[in-house]
């Protein structure tokens, strides 16, 4: 395939695919395509809702060689194929790749011989060929490695943060033949500035992806213990970390709700498919029984700082500052803020959420329940928790709304140790 032929046919116009789309449109004719009617349409309109695109930024894109559609015949004349969709877990915590089965049918319906399709979404190691190239193969009635070729690039996005775009991350690639390997590599490098990893297999690059947020997740989960170790002994747990940093080799991790479409995911499909290998990965799911448990053990925190004050538990109320998995993003997905107002309410606590960033729609949808469009009246709460270190936050003035005697805890030690009752 010449280089300077390709169009390229994005699948899943989200926080990956958007910005992925309007990189390759810089230098090859794009179609981005999403099932999302709502999506394309404001797209459409120069307005991306995760705010990792500007409007300037998709209005110069789109008025120059992308183009974004909800239609699957736009994709007929593509002839390099990247998958951009979500790969969640179930309620059971495994691998749910539904609509990875479904994109793949989808691409089957126009892939031709020479197509190239290049998966970017989280998977376990041999997903892509057991899993989406036999869709592919049966959709297209093509034949693998003859008709049509196959890669791995795994994403690298990191939601909400301006310092490292798409083209600033090295990126992992990798291809079901030396030959389509060396080609696919040679595309992402023409857009990539910080340079791509030729990985040796589409396995070696799976693995690599997985393996990147456990890791993070590990190492969280070992602060994170930490910080319910020290709250017993009464040691200060950034004051712990602060004097062990002083090490040159200390890993600077800090105590955490761990969420997201990432960290919170990926080591789930890594001990998946190691079970099926008939292994057990004890650290691994160590680490993540420690994570997800952090939500409710800052509700227990904070009702038992109330106990202490003496503040009435049943039907009192909380504020709780931020709702997306992290700051200064609108991502909601797999946010433990979450699980923090699901233990209060057990208590039998009335709790309210207030997110400038978080899109009120979203959280209605995925939640069920109504946000905080601005901060309450005067001495109306109980309790405060700043679950989610939005800049915002910093210097908000949030004192007027709770009464007295009340519970400030600051899960992400944005605040001054003399403004809160307690932290992780």
């Amino acid at each position: 395939m010449d280089k300077q032929k390709i169009t390229i046919g994005i699948i899943g116009l989200g926080y990956v695919g958007l910005p992925l789309a309007v990189a390759f449109s810089q230098k090859y004719p794009v179609v981005g395509f999403d099932i999302d009617k709502h999506r394309v349409a404001a797209l459409q309109h120069f307005i991306d809702h995760t705010q990792e695109v500007s409007s300037e930024a998709l209005e110069a894109a789109l008025k120059k060689q992308l183009r974004v559609s909800g239609s699957i015949d736009d994709l007929r004349n593509c002839n390099f194929y990247i998958v951009t969709v979500p790969t969640p877990v179930d309620k059971q915590q495994s691998p749910d790749l539904s609509a990875l089965r479904a994109v793949s049918n989808t691409i089957g319906q126009v892939l031709k011989k020479g197509d190239i399709v290049v998966y970017e979404s989280t998977v376990y190691p041999g997903a892509t060929e057991e899993e989406c190239v036999p869709a592919l193969v049966e959709r297209s009635g093509l034949r693998y490695n003859q008709d049509f070729f196959v890669g791995y690039s795994p994403e690298r996005v990191n939601p909400g943060d301006k310092s490292h775009q798409v083209t600033e991350i090295q990126k992992i690639t990798s291809g079901s033949t030396p030959e389509a390997a060396a080609y696919i590599d040679t595309i992402y490098r023409s857009i990539i500035q910080a340079g791509t990893h030729l990985a040796p297999s589409i396995q070696v690059a799976e693995a690599a992806k997985v393996i990147e947020n456990a890791q993070r997740d590990v190492n969280i989960a070992f602060v994170n213990e930490l910080a319910k170790i020290f709250n017993r002994l009464g040691i200060d747990t950034d004051d712990v970390l602060q004097a062990a940093a002083t090490k040159w080799n200390f890993l600077p991790f800090k105590p955490g709700l761990v969420g997201g479409h990432c960290i919170g995911v990926d080591p789930y499909y890594l001990a998946q498919r190691a079970q099926k290998a008939g292994y057990y990965p004890e650290v691994i799911l160590s680490g993540r029984k420690i994570n997800n448990s952090m939500g409710q053990y800052v509700a227990h925190e904070v009702v038992k700082l109330m106990a202490k004050k003496a503040i009435p538990i049943n039907n009192s109320k909380v504020l709780l500052l931020g709702f997306t998995f992290k700051e200064n993003c609108p991502d909601i997905r797999n946010t433990k803020v979450f699980d923090i107002r699901q233990t209060l309410a057990e208590y039998g606590l009335a709790v309210s959420i207030y997110d400038p960033w978080a899109i009120s729609e979203d959280v209605r949808q995925q939640y069920g329940f109504e946000l905080l469009d601005k901060l309450p009246a005067v001495s109306t709460y109980d309790a405060l928790i700043l679950a989610v270190a939005h800049e915002r936050f910093r210097h908000l003035s949030f004192r007027h709304a709770l009464k007295n005697p009340s519970v400030v805890y600051d899960v992400k030690g944005l605040l001054p140790r003399t403004e809160v009752d307690g932290r992780l």
